[in-house]
């Protein structure tokens, strides 16, 4: 099936929070610090506020990407969707609209890093975690248009 990636609508607020809830679960190394009623708050707020695309397929949510002007908040692809390049074609879509991008990744999380390094990010600072919500180390990542 086709993944088409566009503008979120109010409707795709409970599949993401779903999606962004259960990586937390299953994310046995970050603590869950939110309740699935506030991930669902918190992501029709983004959602009202126009910073959310998705990957749509058969008219469903199966990924998310927010952000805030250059800031990067949130990549999540729904577990039975993983590896098959949609969290890359989210990225593409956030690329096409900007020269730059700038998101935080936890160390932990080597997936992630690798996935933004193949998407041509450069990890620009590390963090022990002091200044994140999940007291977890942490990394900056940067990609900028004329560096790719």
């Amino acid at each position: 099936m086709i993944i088409k990636i566009r503008r979120a609508q109010a409707e795709d607020a409970v599949p993401c929070a779903r999606i962004l809830g259960d990586w937390f679960t299953a994310t046995e190394w970050l603590p869950r610090l939110h309740t699935p009623t506030e991930d669902l708050r918190y992501l029709r707020q983004m959602i009202g506020q126009d910073q959310v695309i998705v990957a749509d397929k058969g008219g469903v949510a199966v990924g998310f990407l927010a952000r805030e002007g250059a800031s990067l908040s949130h990549l999540y692809v729904g577990s039975q969707e993983r590896g098959k390049g949609i969290g890359g074609q989210l990225v593409e879509a956030a690329k096409g609209q900007s020269n730059r991008l700038e998101l935080w990744c936890f160390q932990a999380n080597e997936g992630a890093q690798k996935f933004y390094e193949d998407h041509a990010f450069q990890c620009v600072e590390t963090t022990d975690g002091a200044k994140n919500e999940e007291g977890v180390p942490d990394m900056k990542y940067v990609w900028e248009e004329d560096a790719a």
